[in-house]
C-alpha cells in the first residue's frame, strides 16, 4: 500500500525536496540549461572520449538547436535591403534574365513596391516551360504562388513548422505595418542549427573586416557592430540607435545614405568613408583610425 505522504513529519518533506534537488538538480534548472552546462564541460574535447559520444559539430549543432527556439522571423533570413524581387508587369524574358544574375531558386513578387508583395516565381515552373519549347506567355501572372507571410515576432521553430505544413519553402516577414522586412527561406532556418550551408553556385566567402596599413580597416557594410566593437574599437558599437551593422551606423550618423567618397565623423575620433554604395544602401566602407591612434602607429 502506497505510504500516506499526510502523515509525514514537518521536516521530512523539506528533506526528500534536498534529495530530489541534489540528484536531479534544483527544480528551476531546467533542462534546457542542463544541457548546455553539459556541453560547457565539454567544451574544449578535441573528439569524442567515449564510443557514442557527440563530436565537437555535434555539440554546437545542439547548442544552436537549444537557442533556436528564442530566435525569431525578424532574426533571420534575408534582410529588406538585399530582396531581389520582381514586379508582376515583368516580362517572362527579363524574368529569365534576373534568374540568371540572382542565383535564386524562387523570387518574390510586388505590385507597385516591395510593400506589396503578391506572390512569388519558382524557377522549376520557368524552366519547364524553356525546356519544353513551350510559347513564352505575355506576362508572368500565370507562374506566380502563393507565399507564406508571417510576422516578424513569429518563433523561427513555428516558420519552420509553418513552411513543413504548408508545403512552402519562401516566407514573406512582414513588420507591425505589414510592411516588407524581409524574406525567410527553409534554408536560412536550417543554416540556424547547422551552420552556413553553400553550394557550388555560391560567391566565396569575403572578409568582412580587412587591416590596412596606418590602423584603418577596409570594412564590408554587413559587418556586425559587435564584430566591429570586437575586432576594431568597442566604442564603435555604443549607440542608442536600432542598427546592427557598420552601414546602418554610418547611414544613421549622417542621417541618410551617404554617397561614395562621404565621410561620416564617430564621437570616437574613427571616421567612416564610403567606397562603394548605390542610392538605397552602403556596400563598402574604409574606416580611418583617430589621429592619436594614427601617430602611435608612425
Amino acid at each position: 500500500m502506497p505510504e500516506d505522504r499526510s502523515s509525514a513529519q514537518p521536516g521530512e518533506d523539506s528533506i526528500w525536496s534536498g534529495l530530489k534537488s541534489l540528484i536531479f538538480g534544483a527544480p528551476e534548472e531546467s533542462l534546457r540549461d542542463q544541457l548546455e552546462e553539459a556541453i560547457d564541460r565539454h567544451e574544449g574535447d578535441p573528439a569524442p572520449d567515449a564510443k557514442g559520444d557527440l563530436s565537437p559539430l555535434e555539440r554546437q549543432m545542439v547548442r544552436n538547436l537549444l537557442h533556436f527556439g528564442e530566435r525569431d522571423a525578424g532574426d533571420v533570413g534575408v534582410p529588406r535591403a538585399d530582396i531581389v524581387a520582381v514586379e508582376e508587369k515583368t516580362s517572362f524574358a527579363h524574368l529569365v534574365q534576373i534568374f540568371a544574375e540572382a542565383g535564386h531558386s524562387r523570387l518574390p513578387v510586388y505590385r507597385d513596391k516591395l510593400d506589396t508583395i503578391i506572390g512569388m516565381v519558382h524557377i522549376k515552373d520557368v524552366f519547364t516551360i524553356l525546356a519544353t519549347g513551350a510559347e513564352h506567355p505575355a506576362d508572368i501572372a500565370a507562374l506566380i504562388r502563393e507565399p507564406l507571410y508571417v510576422p516578424m515576432s513569429r518563433g523561427a521553430l513555428d516558420v519552420l513548422a509553418d513552411m513543413r505544413q504548408r508545403r512552402v519553402h519562401l516566407a514573406v516577414v512582414l513588420d507591425e505595418y505589414s510592411g516588407t522586412e524581409g524574406l525567410v527561406t527553409i534554408e536560412d532556418l536550417i543554416e540556424e542549427i547547422v551552420g552556413e550551408i553553400e553550394d557550388e553556385h555560391d560567391d566565396a566567402p569575403t572578409a568582412l573586416l580587412v587591416p590596412l596599413d596606418g590602423g584603418g580597416w577596409d570594412a564590408d557594410a554587413r559587418a556586425p557592430l559587435e564584430m566591429v566593437a570586437h575586432t576594431v574599437d568597442p566604442r564603435l558599437a555604443e549607440t542608442d540607435a536600432d542598427v546592427d551593422t557598420l552601414g546602418g551606423l554610418a547611414a544613421v550618423l549622417k542621417g541618410h545614405v551617404p554617397a561614395v567618397g562621404e565621410c561620416v565623423g564617430h564621437f570616437s575620433g574613427w571616421k567612416l568613408e564610403v567606397t562603394e554604395a548605390d542610392e538605397r544602401r552602403i556596400h563598402r566602407l574604409r574606416l580611418h583610425p583617430p589621429a592619436a591612434m594614427e601617430i602611435e602607429e608612425e
